[in-house]
C-alpha cells in the first residue's frame, strides 16, 4: 500500500497494532427511520458470519445526512439490535464526526483533476435531457449527467466560485478510469460459497456526485474510507447496492485503499413483490416488540438459530 493512503487507515492500524487475518463485518446502518425487519436479517447475516468466523463484528453509523438523521432514530438502532441479542464492539464510529477524514479524500482527488464543481440543479438537468430519447440512467434511475459543468472553462468555473454560487463536485468518469488504468473487478460470494471475480462497471454511474455543496462527501466516498479504517474484511449487505460496488471499487483503486471480499444477499419483499424499506413504511422492528413479538420469533422467521451467541 503506498503513503499516499496512510493517513485514512492510521488510526485504524494503530488501534488495531496492525493489519489483523481476523475477518471482520460491520452493519452499518443510517439513523433516518426505524429499523425493519430486512434490516434485521442483514445484521443476523453479518454477526452470525463474524461468530461463525471467529471475526469482529463492528457497528457503524452513517449519519452524514445531517438533515434526515435523528438521535432518537439513532438510539433505537441500538435498542433494536440489543433486542435481537446483538452485541458489538465499542467505540461505535459515527460518520458525522469524521467529516474531515472524508473531505481531505474529496479533495485529493479534487487536486489530480479527477473531480469538478457542477452547478446544476435537478430541474436543470431534467430540461437537459428532457429532448432527448431513451435517455441514460444511472443504477438509481437518475439521469445519467449530461455533462454540462464539465465543458466550463477554469475562468468561468472561477468566477462562478468567487460568486459565491454554490456547486456540487462531480467526478469526471473517463479522467478517473484512464488514471485508474486497470481492470476492476471484486470478489463476490453472493449467497453461496464460492467466490467469483466480477467485474466493475463504474462507468454505469458517469459523472456522479461524490459531494455536496452542504456535505462534503457523499455515501460512495465515506463507505470506502470507513471500510479501510475499519479494517472490514467482509461487507455483507443487499443486492441493492451489488450495482454501487463497481463505484466503490474505483474510488478504492484511486485512494489506494484494500478491497474488501463482498456477499450481496436477497431482499426481503412484501406481498406484493416490493423490497422492505423505510420510504415504504415497512413495519419497524420497534413496532414488531411492541406488539409482543419474541426476538426469537424474528430469528426463526428469518432462518436463524432461536438463541443469539454471545
Amino acid at each position: 500500500m503506498s503513503s499516499g493512503s496512510s493517513d485514512f487507515l492510521r488510526p485504524y492500524e494503530e488501534a488495531r497494532g496492525g493489519s489483523s487475518l481476523q475477518p471482520v463485518f460491520r452493519f452499518a446502518p443510517s439513523p433516518n427511520g426505524y429499523l425493519h425487519i430486512g434490516h434485521a436479517y442483514s445484521v443476523l447475516r453479518n454477526y452470525e458470519m463474524a461468530r461463525e468466523q471467529d471475526g469482529r463484528f463492528l457497528l457503524r453509523i452513517e449519519d452524514i445526512d445531517i438533515d434526515r438523521c435523528r438521535p432518537d432514530y439513532e438510539q433505537a438502532i441500538y435498542e433494536d439490535l440489543a433486542w435481537l441479542g446483538i452485541t458489538w464492539e465499542q467505540p461505535v464510529l459515527r460518520q458525522s464526526e469524521h467529516f474531515a477524514v472524508y473531505a481531505s479524500a474529496v479533495e485529493r482527488l479534487r487536486e489530480r483533476g479527477l473531480l469538478y464543481p457542477c452547478f446544476c440543479t435537478r430541474l436543470d438537468i431534467s430540461r437537459a435531457v428532457s429532448g432527448v430519447r431513451d435517455w441514460p440512467r444511472d443504477p438509481d434511475g437518475a439521469p445519467i449527467y449530461p455533462g454540462t459543468c464539465r465543458h466550463l472553462s477554469l475562468d468561468e468555473r472561477d468566477r462562478r466560485l468567487a460568486s459565491g454560487q454554490h456547486a456540487a463536485l462531480r467526478i469526471d468518469m473517463s479522467q478517473a478510469l484512464s488514471e485508474a488504468g486497470m481492470l476492476l473487478a471484486w470478489c463476490e460470494y453472493g449467497e453461496g460459497d464460492e467466490p467469483r471475480d466480477v467485474r466493475a462497471e463504474p462507468m454505469l454511474w458517469g459523472d456522479t456526485v461524490l459531494a455536496r455543496k452542504d456535505i462534503p462527501t457523499s455515501y460512495h466516498v465515506s463507505v470506502v474510507i470507513d471500510d479501510a479504517r475499519q479494517g472490514i474484511t467482509d461487507v455483507v449487505r443487499g443486492k441493492d447496492l451489488f450495482n454501487a460496488t463497481s463505484l466503490h471499487r474505483l474510488l478504492q483503486a484511486l485512494l489506494d485503499l484494500p478491497a474488501p471480499r463482498y456477499r450481496h444477499h436477497d431482499l426481503l419483499r412484501d406481498a406484493a413483490g416490493q423490497k422492505l424499506s423505510k420510504s415504504t413504511r415497512a413495519k419497524s422492528i420497534r413496532t414488531l416488540r411492541a406488539e409482543g413479538v419474541k426476538p426469537e420469533d424474528v430469528r426463526r422467521r428469518l432462518g436463524f438459530d432461536l438463541a443469539p451467541h454471545h
